[in-house]
């Protein structure tokens, strides 16, 4: 197995198994613990460990440490989604379990498929040569991946009263807004309420019907086929909603990094697409019109709130460096990296998108 999926053991945040072996068995799973879970490496949020059990992979997935984000880290709604969801698109994996009992692991917990490929994170992979078509084919993957969720009938797989369409738009600003004043407290940046109030000002008369949404669309939570980089499973479905497509659209254009952006842009090391071979965020967003009929116009709202909510994200993952609940020196850095997205919020917000 790729050792580079997971972190050394002296850098997991221990689980007690014991605990987990207990509560599996009362619910007839057997718990192999011959060889100790180990905890994955992605992600900044959720913690993710590989487990065994009666004889097969699976993923415990449970919240951070610390306070949870309100909107975010919902075990138990990722289970009401993930548990439904497969049967109208078999790229999200089946979860088995949940459990609401914190005494367990000090926290709500699921229990889901495993389903390995392989993950690009950043950088592009070391052990897998991308050439220029194929870094292309993931750029087409990953919009065609979208369209198809974006495609599914929720009342079909059971989900057609998740979220709340109506008015998603003017709470995304206001939640987010909220957020990074809980986070920094006097210490939030003006940018924030200068950011938050030209969204206001924007906000659009009527939002695209309503589809299924999994709000933190990106490439590491596309997991591909290391031959071939056929789509295995999308994942990470925690914030998953239902509301206007372009959110979604949005949220991938705003870790799309280009080679003439600004410094930030790279420095958030999401998704290696300023590399030769990967369209362009205007292509993508091309593509993404061509391939679901949707329009595009006024999309700059989209683009600036998605960024402004990503900002946000990196405050609120800084914070809880400095509360002591993140011990991975990398949070320290999310401080400065906020700052100069928030910077890239409103120059984006500067310029005419529409």
């Amino acid at each position: 197995m790729n050792e580079a999926l997971f972190h050394p053991p002296a850098q997991q945040i221990a689980q007690d198994w014991d605990a987990l072996a207990a509560h599996l068995a009362a619910q007839g799973m057997a718990l192999d613990l011959s060889s100790p879970p180990r905890q994955f490496a992605g992600g900044f949020g959720n913690l993710n460990y590989l487990v065994r059990i009666d004889g097969a992979d699976w993923v415990l997935r449970r919240p951070p440490p610390g306070d949870r984000v309100p909107g975010g880290n919902d075990m138990v709604r990722e289970f009401g989604i993930t548990s439904k969801l497969w049967r109208g698109f078999p790229l999200a994996p089946r979860a088995i379990h949940c459990c609401m009992d914190e005494a367990v692991l000090g926290a709500p917990f699921l229990i889901m498929e495993y389903r390995p490929g392989l993950v690009i994170g950043g950088q592009l992979p070391a052990d897998r040569a991308l050439s220029l078509a194929e870094r292309a084919t993931i750029g087409n993957t990953l919009v065609q991946t979208l369209a198809q969720l974006h495609a599914v009938d929720a009342r079909a797989v059971g989900l057609d009263k998740l979220g709340k369409p109506d008015g998603m738009l003017a709470r995304m600003v206001e939640g987010w807004e909220k957020r990074a004043n809980v986070a920094y407290g006097a210490d939030t940046p003006a940018g924030i309420a200068r950011t938050a109030a030209w969204l206001r000002q924007r906000l659009p008369a009527q939002q695209q019907g309503p589809t299924l949404l999994h709000s933190d669309f990106k490439l590491d939570n596309v997991i591909l086929d290391p031959v071939t980089l056929a789509p295995c499973a999308v994942i990470d479905w925690d914030m998953s909603t239902r509301g206007d497509p372009l959110v979604d659209l949005a949220t991938l254009l705003s870790y799309w990094s280009e080679a003439g952006d600004p410094p930030v842009m790279q420095q958030l090391n999401q998704m290696p697409t300023a590399e030769p071979g990967f369209p362009t965020r205007a292509e993508v967003a091309a593509m993404y019109a061509r391939q679901t009929g949707r329009d595009l116009s006024g999309f700059g709202f989209y683009r600036v709130l998605c960024l402004f909510k990503l900002t946000v994200v990196f405050m609120q993952l800084h914070a809880r460096y400095r509360r002591g609940e993140m011990v991975n020196e990398r949070y320290r850095s999310f401080g400065p990296l906020a700052a100069g997205l928030l910077d890239f919020t409103e120059a984006s917000a500067s310029v005419n998108f529409d």
